[in-house]
């Protein structure tokens, strides 16, 4: 993609973001093992959220969808068939591992695939507690690797220590225990997304929560509801910042996701001195949603680590970019799980940014970022990468001349109107 800034631009106007990735991703997968029909509302219908669906239709789920309605008549955790066929869940990591989670119950064979990016992300982090409790799990590299096979059932409940504070992590445990005899038990060392938890109590499932310790008791059955996905704040991050960052602009992003354990990305604008305005328009039985109104702030160096970056660890690389237009330095520190997401976060931020002009370093856990910098035009890559795809687009409208981003072809795993909302608020 080309993208070219002539003069000064300034975003203004109001859009209305995708919806949240990880809720999707969940809604598609509990009210496939429901009892009963689930309606899905605002779900997104981006590659990775569209791959979810598809590994559910091939082990007999009938899922009808319109737009970004969907409907989903679940077979019950039983109804389950052995697929045809290797399930391919593209470049979704979510699909992955909780499919795993839901497949480390279920009497018969399944073999997963994904794409180059898939291939290099760990899956040990959930194969290890899942042979725990009694699954058999193979693979690349003793199952730690895609192409990654698993033949579930019999599963025992544990309690479970996990090393890395990841939704993933928990979510895939609590989704095996739900079909384990017993309880079984995920204690973080910080908190994580808790999407799973809400979630699985809509489908009317009892889960024990406990400061850091969720636990869930197995051979619950799960009944099918109604969804209202709200806008991914992930998604609308990359225009939050905008906002901030490019002169005389004015954003209002409708309807957009603020579960607590999500919201980082708000904290540290407020923290960084951004005029931001959150006006709550659901509560949510569910999930709690939003109308943000953000403009041009004058930013400053902050530290951001310890238990945030759980909750803004997508949002790192646009908050990167924020930091380059701060006044002062900007440290970003244990956020070594940078380096296991679509690409190694941390080196491929710096390395893209570091071509626009920007002055900023990689450490072993982060990176630090000096501001007031005027960023220049140039060639940069996503590496397949959707937020780095969508960061360096945003970059662009500080840059002025012709910024090229190669594979911005990513960008659609979870925005796929992205460019179409670039494009409508400039002006």
């Amino acid at each position: 993609m080309t993208l070219k800034t002539e003069g000064d631009i300034q975003l203004k106007g109001t859009i209305k973001v995708p919806g949240d990735k990880s809720i999707s991703h969940r809604s598609v997968m509990l009210g496939a093992i429901a009892e009963g029909k689930t309606k899905v509302y605002g779900l997104l219908t981006g590659e990775d959220c569209l791959n979810t669906i598809d590994c559910f239709r091939k082990m007999g789920v009938q899922i009808k969808r319109e737009g970004n309605y969907v409907e989903i008549d679940g077979t019950g955790f039983n109804g389950l068939k052995e697929p045809d066929e290797i399930l391919d869940v593209g470049n979704s990591g979510t699909t992955i591992r909780l499919m795993l989670g839901i497949l480390a119950g279920a009497p018969f064979h399944t073999c997963l695939i994904g794409d180059d990016s898939i291939a290099k992300r760990p899956m040990d982090r959930v194969a290890r507690p899942l042979r725990q409790m009694g699954a058999r799990i193979d693979g690349r590299k003793n199952g730690s690797f895609t192409p990654i096979s698993i033949r579930g059932g019999g599963l025992k409940g544990i309690e479970y220590s996990s090393p890395v504070a990841s939704a993933q992590v928990k979510s895939s445990i609590l989704l095996a225990g739900l079909h384990a005899e017993g309880m079984t038990t995920v204690i973080e060392p910080q908190s994580s997304r808790d999407h799973t938890e809400r979630m699985l109590k809509a489908f009317g499932c009892e889960v024990e929560i406990d400061g850091l310790k969720t636990a869930i008791r197995g051979k619950q059955a799960l009944k099918g509801t109604t969804i209202k996905v709200p806008g991914d704040i992930s998604s609308a991050a990359f225009f939050l910042v905008a906002g901030a960052i490019v002169p005389n602009s004015e954003l209002t992003i409708k309807n957009v996701g603020i579960n607590s354990t999500r919201t980082g990305i708000i904290d540290v604008l407020k923290e960084m001195g951004a005029n931001i305005i959150i006006e709550e328009t659901e509560s949510g039985e569910i999930e709690p949603a939003a109308d943000i109104s953000i403009k041009t702030s004058n930013l400053k160096g902050i530290e951001i680590g310890g238990d945030m970056i759980p909750r803004l660890i997508d949002e790192i690389p646009i908050i990167a970019l924020a930091a380059t237009q701060a006044e002062g330095v900007t440290i970003i520190k244990d956020a070594e799980e940078l380096k296991v997401k679509e690409t190694n976060r941390i080196d491929t931020v710096v390395r893209e940014l570091s071509k626009m002009g920007a002055r900023i370093e990689a450490t072993d856990d982060g990176m630090i970022i000096y501001g007031g910098t005027d960023l220049r035009p140039s060639l940069v890559d996503s590496h397949g990468d959707h937020r780095i795809g969508m960061m360096l687009a945003i970059a662009s409208c500080l840059a002025k001349g012709e910024t090229v981003v190669e594979n911005s072809e990513a960008i659609s795993i979870s925005y796929p109107n992205f460019f179409q909302h670039l494009e409508e608020l400039k002006s």
